[in-house]
Parts: C-alpha cells; sequence; structure tokens
C-alpha cells in the first residue's frame, strides 16, 4: 500500500477546479439587491451598506489566490503523489471549500469578535496543512526536479507566515478588533522581505 501513487496531472486537475470554484462562490456572498431596492435607494447607499461583504470577498479571494500560487510553486517539485501527500492535499482543500462559508459567517458578524475568530481558524488550519503539504514535499523531493534547502526553506517560511499572522489576528480579536482584522496586510510586507532575504540564497 505504500508503493501506490495517483496520477499527479488529476490531483493537479482537481485542485485547480476546487480552487477556482471556492473562489467564484465568494462572490455570491455579496448580497444582489432586489428591484425595488435598486429604485428606491441610490447606488451610492447601496454600495456602502455592503462594504463588510467587499472587504470580506477581498480579503478571502486575495488569501485564497495566495494558496493557489503556493500551491502552484510546491506542486513543480512534485514527481509522484503517495497516499501521504494525497490526503495532506485533501485536507488543504477541506479548508479550501470551507472558506465561503466562513466569509459569510465572519461578514454576518462584521463587528462581532466570536465570527471573526471562527474565520481565522480556518485560515489557520489551511495555512497549517498548506505547510505540512510543503515541508512533506520538500522532504521527499529533496534533490529532486530543483528543490534545495534553501528554496524548502523559503517555501515554508511563506506558509508559515500567513499561519503567524492570522493567529496574530485571532489573538487581537478580543483587545484591538479593528487592528485584528487589517493585520492580514502585514502578510504582503513579511513575504516581500522575506522573498528578498531567501533570493539570495536561492541564487
Amino acid at each position: 500500500m505504500k508503493d501506490i501513487t495517483f496520477d499527479k496531472s488529476r490531483v493537479a486537475a482537481f485542485c485547480d477546479a476546487i480552487f477556482s470554484i471556492a473562489m467564484t462562490l465568494l462572490v455570491l456572498e455579496i448580497d444582489v439587491p432586489s428591484s425595488s431596492v435598486l429604485n428606491s435607494t441610490s447606488i451610492s447607499q447601496i454600495l456602502v451598506d455592503r462594504i463588510p461583504n467587499f472587504i470580506g470577498f477581498l480579503v478571502s479571494f486575495m488569501v485564497s489566490a495566495l494558496y493557489w500560487v503556493s500551491h502552484l510553486r510546491i506542486f513543480k517539485y512534485v514527481s509522484t503523489i503517495d497516499n501521504q501527500l494525497l490526503w495532506l492535499i485533501i485536507f488543504l482543500l477541506l479548508f479550501v471549500v470551507l472558506l465561503p462559508f466562513s466569509t459569510a459567517i465572519y461578514v454576518g458578524g462584521f463587528s462581532s469578535t466570536g465570527p471573526f475568530v471562527f474565520y481565522c481558524l480556518n485560515l489557520i488550519f489551511l495555512g497549517f496543512f498548506n505547510f505540512l503539504l510543503i515541508r512533506a514535499i520538500s522532504k521527499k523531493e529533496m534533490g529532486n526536479l530543483g528543490m534545495t534547502k534553501p528554496i524548502a526553506n523559503w517555501l515554508k517560511f511563506r506558509s508559515l507566515n500567513v499561519v503567524f499572522i492570522w493567529v496574530l489576528a485571532a489573538v487581537l480579536a478580543p483587545f484591538m478588533p479593528l487592528t485584528a482584522r487589517f493585520i492580514f496586510v502585514l502578510i504582503f510586507v513579511f513575504q516581500f522581505f522575506g522573498d528578498r532575504y531567501y533570493a539570495k540564497k536561492i541564487s
């Protein structure tokens, strides 16, 4: 059983489909006003009323995009997919699929702590399984297909960076709710400097 491998192209196609469906479903959480509301309310007011929805959509879409790009990066180093990698991918996709739901919970209780912490937990587990997947692939493929220790460390840094920021957001939520909701911007800041640091090591 340990020697069983799976078709990489089918797994990659399945992952792409899950990511694309989950990212598309996010926009459905933005409530479309009825014709009566459109005729009786200004478009600017309609858009203002949906600011929480747009924030939730934008954050979740960008986070999903980051994980999809991460998946593309690590998958090019995969030569074969064994049972361990397959199940790590399945658990990763579980939390990708859950993201539209947790986004809806977060937007529905935008000013409340509980829904935001639930949303953070979704992203924390998503990041955790992404890290486990990267660690397993880098260990299995070290020395193959261009995988080196600096590249492995770079990819693991990027995955742990996201986990750290969302853990920090969840911890800060009860005490500094506004800061917690916008601290995700640090993901891009840390990755910018981390990418520059590891680029020198990789080169």
